[in-house]
């Protein structure tokens, strides 16, 4: 990675970039692809809807189930043919006959699924970035006139780069998200390193600009898509929570992914829970567990384990 490090060293300097290197490497490639797909059979679909916000029709992939959905956030690396969900895990197959519907969006690389200021540059395009609208507004209403999912009472899990955005849907949007799951996710972007390490990532995975997102790291924007300083907001909604975070150490799931930003991922995961029992929260699982790289295996696990807790809480009807 020669010019990411020649990126970190001008931007972080000499002394850190040992430390940081890894880490940003991590945020940058996620785990390698296990391109699970799965089994043929399925009733998926893959649907165009169209968003006013964005000027496009926006690919999801979707499997009907029942009333209520769990939509899936994908990487910092989202593709535009599959959602990293279906490219690396048996996700559908796994909530096959649950009683709920899965809703897996296509694109958004570098993205954060959020709202940005100014049309997103990379990759040799140019697009308009409305991801919180579209995801909290218009695929919702598509969702309930076109195929019988609720508008309201779903859930919202994301991994990494998805992971913030879950959480901040479930603060902001408490109607359309009821549960809201963070696996491995960056719970406090606004905070110390973050805002740059977040820059250079985008920068280095595609060319996209963290301030054409929003804006500078003292822009107002940032505190709002940070989890951690809205939790006064999900204790308020009573939003159900899943926040999950390895410790680095590869277990039994493998040793894929980066462990070095897993562990420094953990700290502000487990400052999350710290803060969220401190606001009174009471609705919140979280899961630590003394091994899990940032990779694949290990979010595909939570999803699996998730499941009995997803049904509950959405009323699924199996």
């Amino acid at each position: 990675m020669p010019k990411l490090a020649d990126v970190l060293r001008r931007t972080l300097g000499g002394s850190v970039i040992a430390v940081l290197l890894p880490a940003v490497i991590g945020v940058l490639g996620g785990a390698a692809s296990a391109s699970a797909f799965s089994r043929e059979g399925l009733p998926i679909e893959y649907l165009q809807v169209p968003s006013a916000a964005m000027g496009r029709d926006v690919k999801v992939e979707f499997q009907g189930g029942g009333k209520h959905a769990v939509y899936l956030l994908d990487g910092l690396r989202a593709q535009d043919d599959f959602n990293g969900w279906d490219i690396n895990t048996a996700a559908f197959e796994w909530y096959y006959q649950s009683g709920l519907s899965l809703v897996m969006p296509v694109g958004g690389e570098s993205s954060f699924y959020t709202d940005w200021y100014q049309p997103a540059v990379g990759n040799g395009t140019t697009q308009t970035y409305k991801w919180e609208t579209f995801l909290t507004a218009e695929l919702p209403a598509w969702l309930a006139e076109n195929k019988n999912v609720s508008q309201s009472g779903n859930a919202v899990v994301g991994l990494s780069m998805g992971g913030a955005p879950a959480l901040i849907y479930g603060a902001y949007h408490p109607d359309r998200f009821i549960y809201a799951g963070s696996l491995s996710g960056f719970v406090n972007l606004s905070q110390g390193w973050w805002p740059r390490l977040v820059g250079i990532a985008m920068n280095d995975g595609g060319g996209f600009k963290s301030s054409d997102m929003w804006g500078p790291s003292s822009d107002p924007a940032w505190a709002r898509n940070d989890p951690t300083l809205q939790i006064p907001q999900l204790v308020a909604n009573g939003t159900r929570i899943w926040v999950y975070c390895g410790d680095g150490t590869p277990g039994d799931l493998g040793a894929k992914g980066s462990g070095f930003l897993e562990t420094s991922t953990l700290q502000s995961n487990t400052a999350f829970r710290d803060q969220y029992v401190a606001a009174g929260g009471t609705n919140g699982v979280f899961n630590f567990p003394p091994s899990g790289t940032h990779d694949w295996a290990y979010w595909g696990s939570q999803l699996q384990q998730m499941k009995p807790d997803l049904q509950r809480a959405l009323g699924a009807k199996t």
